[in-house]
Formats: C-alpha cells, structure tokens, sequence
C-alpha cells in the first residue's frame, strides 16, 4: 500500500511540474512616439536573451508580456497596475523614460514585486527613494554625462552650453555633466518633450558663442537637432557632446554625416572586447538585420540577469528575498565586461568615450577611451537599505 501511495504522489508531482506555467514578466515599454524605436530595441534584446534558451531564462520557461505606454506616465501606471492584478506579475521591467519611471516604479516596489530597470533610472531611486524591490541593470541616469563632462574638461573646453528636455532625465543628465565639468556654464537650456524644432535654440547658441554644446535629446529629439544644428552650420564652429542615447545607431543612420566625429558617454559598445559581447552583437544582427543599439544591450543583459536568479530558485518566486539575494550577485555574463551591483543595487561599471565614425554601410560608433573604472553613482551614500 505504501508502494502505491509513493507511486502516485510521484506522478502527481511529475504531473505538477509538466503544467507548472511559465514565469511571467511584464515589460512596460515605449513603443509609439518618435521614440518607438528605444523600446522595440529593448524588447528586442530582452527577447534574444530567450529565444537563445529556447524560450527559457536560466533554464526556467518565461513568458514575456509587452505592453506600450505611449511615453505617457498614466498610461504606464494603469499598465503595471493590470499585470500585478490581473495577470499576478512578479516581475517587471523595461521603462525607457524616467518620466514614466518615477510614476510607475516607487507605487510597484512598495507591494510584492521586483522592477528591473533596462534604461531609466532617475537620481530620486538611487539614493533617498532606494528600494530593496529596485534593480537598475542600466545606469544611474547621471553616469554617461559625468564622463563627458569629465573628457570634455581634459579637452580643455573653458565653456558650455547646455540643453536637454525639461523631464527628470534630463535635470539628472545636466547635473551628471555639470558634477565633473570644470569651465564655465554659459546657459542651461530645458526644452519641450518631444520637441521637433529647435531654431530658436540654435540661434541662443549661435548669439551665446561657448566653446562647446553638450545636449542630451533621446530617440528623435536628438534627430531633429543634430540635423538643425548641421543646417545652421553650427557644427564647423561649435563641437557637440552628449551621452549614448543621443548617438546611437539607429539616430546616427537617420542623422548622417552631421554626426561624424561627435565624441558621447556610454557604458557599451558593440566593439567591447568580451566573449559576451562578440557573441551577442553577432546573433542581435543575424536575427534583426541590424547593429544593436545602448537599449538593445540593455535589454539583453536585464534577461541574462533574471535568467540567473531565475536558475538560482529554481523558478520559484514565492520566496522573493531569495530571488533579490541572486539578483544582487549579478552571477551573469554582461555584454559590458566589468559589471556588479553597489549598496544601492545600480550598476558598478566601467563608463567609456566614444566617437562617431563613418562606415561602409552607414554610420556607427567606436570606443576612443575608457574615462571611468568602477565607477560608481554620486547617490549610493544617500540610499538606506
């Protein structure tokens, strides 16, 4: 009778485990607006991480839910609230703008839930606002600011001028440049989200005549000036910087030859000399047709990152805190080569210049110089966990 009995609580069990569903994700991300693009290459990325296990991360099935929030803070919320109700998400991730971020993130880590940035990360989550639910697998907003405002002083720039959208993104991207920044500031420029024409901006900097223009104006934003700029012919007579996300591939093929030479910060390129890497830049282009972009690389090293904590608990998120203990080891191999966690889980992480260079099929970027080993945010002390 006991023979029996084991039989069949082992064929319940086995039966348990062939139907256990997989875990679910949900991605908040933006895929409308002109800057559609930086949430497609995240979702693209984040689904390459899957699709090369087969549909799995760390061995464990996912089922990843994509859903646009139009760049639009409330839009964002409702979408987090129905997959945390409705669909009993565990995980969430995926927030390109920090606007969206700061209304979404600080509501969902206060309940049962972890959030994964793969892009925005605003100064108020890194250091007061810190939460032990709270992953930023990107950056600290400030950090591809402080190294151009580090490398712009070794250039020996005496003045800027400098302009970004009036969100908190673009507060932090400023004040990451101005940390390191050494000459004079000639203006601090906060323009309209979304904003297409930048004329009278340019005929500021025209009038204003700094030695250098350092901007930061992500997805098309970043477009439509660098043309306008090229057009006034403002770049023969002013150099231009700025972080990665105004300098990325897909901007750089749209821009054109007004682009070439710009120095800008990042975290990643795909020439970075890692087996991670190579191979990840190498299946991101046999399977999209195209080079991978900052958020793409992001996105990848966000579901590597789950893919391992996924593999440490063995699929089982009813014990959270184990689940954050294996996230926090960061046990994965980034496409950014050097990469761990800080008391305020962001990223400690080497932070790079890089140039814009013309190829024989388009344009795209190389790494000129590593500025920052290690580097960690300026807002690790503020955060209490």
């Amino acid at each position: 009778m006991k023979k029996v009995v084991f039989v069949l609580f082992f064929l319940a069990a086995c039966t348990h485990l062939a139907i256990a569903e997989p875990v679910k994700i949900g991605m908040i991300t933006t895929l409308s607006t002109k800057a559609g693009y930086l949430g497609e290459d995240t979702r693209d990325g984040f689904k390459l991480a899957i699709a090369q296990e087969g549909g799995k991360l760390g061995g464990i099935p996912v089922e990843l839910m994509v859903e646009d929030d139009g760049r639009k803070p409330d839009k964002g919320k409702q979408i987090a609230e129905r997959y945390i109700k409705k669909d009993k998400v565990r995980i969430l991730t995926g927030i390109v703008f920090s606007n969206v971020a700061m209304a979404v993130v600080p509501k969902v880590v206060r309940q049962d839930v972890v959030y994964l940035s793969t892009n925005a990360a605003p100064s108020k989550l890194a250091g007061k606002g810190c939460s032990p639910n709270y992953f930023s697998v990107s950056y600290q907003n400030d950090n591809l600011d402080e190294v151009v405002g580090q490398y712009v002083s070794e250039t020996g720039h005496k003045s800027v001028y400098l302009l970004a959208p009036n969100y908190p993104a673009g507060k932090d991207h400023l004040a990451g440049f101005k940390r390191y920044f050494t000459g004079d500031i000639v203006a601090e420029v906060y323009t309209k989200l979304g904003q297409a024409d930048y004329a009278a901006e340019i005929a500021a900097i025209r009038a204003a005549k700094p030695e250098s223009v350092f901007f930061f104006l992500p997805g098309g934003m970043g477009i439509n000036f660098l043309k306008q700029y090229s057009q006034a012919g403002l770049g023969r007579e002013i150099p231009v910087y700025g972080p990665a996300f105004s300098f990325d591939e897909r901007i750089l093929n749209a821009v054109g030859p007004a682009a070439v030479g710009v120095k800008n910060g990042s975290q990643w390129t795909h020439d970075l000399d890692n087996e991670a890497n190579r191979q990840f830049v190498k299946a991101y282009v046999e399977a999209y047709g195209r080079m991978p972009t900052l958020y793409a690389g992001q996105g990848y090293d966000t579901a590597r990152l789950i893919g391992s904590a996924l593999k440490a608990v063995s699929g089982n998120l009813d014990n959270l805190d184990a689940f954050k203990a294996a996230l926090k080891k960061a046990d994965f191999a980034s496409v950014r080569g050097n990469f761990r966690f800080g008391t305020n889980q962001h990223p400690v992480q080497d932070v790079y210049i890089r140039e814009v260079v013309k190829t024989d099929t388009g344009y795209t970027n190389k790494t000129v110089k590593k500025v920052f080993a290690d580097h960690v945010d300026a807002y690790a002390s503020q955060c209490k966990m």
